[in-house]
């Protein structure tokens, strides 16, 4: 039993802000039925694939994102369908979209309207700018993706190298981050509902996230006047905090404190650079020639033995590559890599664990993603039956 298992919560979204939100509930126990529009989630098609995308019924960008979840799929523009999802809607305790603002209310099918089947009701919405419902705004109705997040809300300007163009981060922090904050804020209405009865809206805009995620810049333009920008791997106000290129790779350095600055210099047998740069602000302001002399000393040791000679007193690690990450046994140790079932393919494969971890209900992914409408008759029938009950 998980820690949600009592939720039942409709999933509309698609692509991955939206089904990431709903994948941290359903590993944390809820039922998460995936209502899908005709033809499925545009990501299903999506590579990569173990072997033939042909005969895989999903790539792995579906996969890692959906697992654990049930899959009915409903045209909300059809009426028997649209009956169905109401039907689906006053049994469920959360509701999940990242249409563009508007959408369900095309189709009559908004939050004011789904209240009224179920006046208990969470109604979740991940959108790019957010809802007119939380602050309205004239971005609203635009579409978003990670790229245009990331690039709005200062993420692209501050990563890089100083010399290089604006950068988006590898991952999908615009959609991934999102999500998360999201997961809070239905978590949140649940635990408000539990005391109050009452259900609630609640949205989540892209752009307000990534405003969230690059927090230090705006105390940073708050504060200096001064608009930060790209420094690469290092930090506007600690040193040393960056990457260093070693004989086979690279690693990082975090020595920016006294104590640690002290034991770096010690191990580089550079006593004599802790006793004149002794303070932070000194470093600081002596951040290039310090750089390059710990660029130099990183440039004669291997990953594995500068990390050897720093682990213990000073914060220091590779930068690995995913294949170092499949071999780390800290990740397996962790669960941090799931086998689940690839349908048509002859071999599992691998996605992210959960990172959130608990001792009496541990968030576990629950198996493989949907087929596209896989649960159709198990889920309507339940559905009948509880309102059988209820009658």
């Amino acid at each position: 039993m998980g820690a949600l298992s009592h939720l039942r919560v409709l999933d509309l979204t698609q692509v991955l802000a939206g089904p990431y939100c709903t994948m941290l509930l359903a590993d944390m126990g809820a039922d998460v039925v995936k209502v899908e529009r005709p033809g499925g989630d545009m990501i299903r098609s999506n590579p990569p694939f173990v072997d033939d995308g042909n005969e895989e019924a999903y790539g792995g960008y579906f996969q890692s994102v959906n697992r654990g979840k049930r899959s009915i799929e409903l045209n909300l523009g059809d009426d028997a369908d649209r009956a169905d999802f109401l039907s689906l809607v006053e049994e469920a305790d959360v509701v999940v979209e990242n249409y563009r603002s508007g959408t369900m209310e095309k189709y009559d099918l908004g939050y004011e309207t789904l209240r009224k089947y179920n006046p208990e009701l969470i109604y979740s919405s991940i959108r790019g700018f957010g809802d007119p419902r939380t602050g309205e705004s004239h971005r609203q109705g635009q579409p978003s993706f990670d790229l245009i997040a990331q690039a709005l809300g200062g993420v692209m300007e501050t990563t890089g190298q100083p010399d290089g163009p604006p950068t988006k981060t590898g991952p999908g922090v615009g959609d991934l981050f999102t999500a998360t904050l999201n997961c809070i804020g239905i978590l949140a209405a649940v635990t408000h509902r539990e005391q109050t009865g009452e259900g609630q809206y609640v949205d989540t805009a892209m752009y307000d996230s990534m405003i969230s995620f690059t927090e230090r810049a705006v105390y940073q333009q708050s504060y200096s006047g001064d608009a930060p920008t790209r420094r690469g791997n290092a930090h506007p106000t600690l040193f040393p905090y960056d990457a260093f290129e070693t004989d086979d790779g690279y690693a990082v350095i975090a020595a920016f404190n006294d104590n640690h600055w002290a034991a770096l210099c010690d191990v580089m047998d550079r006593e004599d650079l802790a006793d004149a740069y002794p303070t932070a602000g000194e470093r600081l302001e002596n951040r290039e020639a310090l750089r390059e002399e710990i660029a130099d000393w990183a440039l004669e040791q291997t990953n594995d033995e500068l990390v050897g000679k720093l682990e213990g007193s000073v914060p220091a690690a590779p930068v690995q590559t995913t294949e170092e990450i499949f071999d780390d046994p800290h990740v397996h140790a962790r669960d941090m890599l799931v086998p689940v079932e690839q349908p048509g393919a002859d071999r599992e494969v691998e996605i992210a664990g959960n990172p959130i971890k608990m001792s009496e209900t541990n968030p576990a992914p629950h198996g493989r993603a949907p087929l596209l409408d896989e649960h159709r008759e198990e889920v309507l029938s339940e559905t009948a039956d509880a309102t059988a009950a209820d009658d």
